[in-house]
């Protein structure tokens, strides 16, 4: 006779490198979001001095680059894990299961407690893969969008070889000063993106019993065994 636990076995969902990278970019989006608020509209002041060196707003502006540049390259990190990285290429599959109405209509069911959780082909269901999907846009807004009021501050090196193409951009959207609007939509729609994530990863966390959240800080998750 099988017992509960001979038929689950514990293995590796996630690397430390994969994992890693979702961390830094949780990081980055906190100071980004943090810093970025102050940018628009500041709420902290300077300790007052007679010397004019406490220059709040440029120490916020250099984290918030600082830490734009480290969020350009774990999304370009994890881009190419998703394309080309063999260990991970059951995200790519779930392209299948986004483009199968059957799979939607189960996963809703799931959601509202009336299914069970439809079988997957990848690691995604359709509604985590369409909402990746769109956090990935807001990124590629939040990058050019960046990237553009970047240059217009920094002259030289780096700004200097991305000036002419962000100028580009820079008129396909309409000026800088729609440029920093869509910068500010875009990272509200981020913080959407997050507060819901966190949700989801909690309810699957509950309601699966497969520690699909905990595999995120251990790498591990639990899975049926199957004959």
């Amino acid at each position: 006779m099988k017992t509960q636990e001979s038929c689950i076995e514990r293995e590796e969902e996630f690397t430390s490198l994969y994992r890693w990278q979702h961390w830094i970019r949780a990081l980055s989006i906190v100071i980004l979001t943090v810093t970025g608020f102050y940018i628009a509209s500041p709420f902290v002041s300077p300790i007052p001095n007679s010397e004019p060196t406490n220059f709040m707003q440029a120490l916020f502006r250099s984290w918030h680059e600082i830490f734009g540049f480290i969020m350009i390259a774990v999304v370009l990190f994890k881009s190419y894990l998703f394309v080309f990285s063999k260990r991970y290429r059951d995200e790519m599959g779930s392209i299948k299961d986004f483009i199968n109405p059957i799979v939607w209509a189960k996963q809703i069911g799931y959601y509202l407690l009336i299914s069970k959780h439809p079988h997957l082909k990848g690691t995604y269901n359709p509604l985590q893969f369409m909402a990746y999907i769109g956090f990935y846009i807001l990124m590629l807004i939040l990058i050019i969008t960046g990237l553009i009021l970047y240059v217009h501050v920094y002259h030289d090196g780096l700004g200097a070889i991305l000036y002419t193409s962000m100028r580009g951009f820079e008129v396909m959207l309409g000026g800088l000063a729609w440029v920093r609007e869509l910068h500010h939509i875009a990272m509200w729609g981020v913080i959407l993106f997050v507060s819901v994530h966190i949700y989801m990863a909690i309810y699957n966390a509950v309601f699966g019993k497969d520690g699909s959240m905990d595999a995120i800080f251990s790498g591990m998750k639990w899975h049926k065994k199957h004959d």
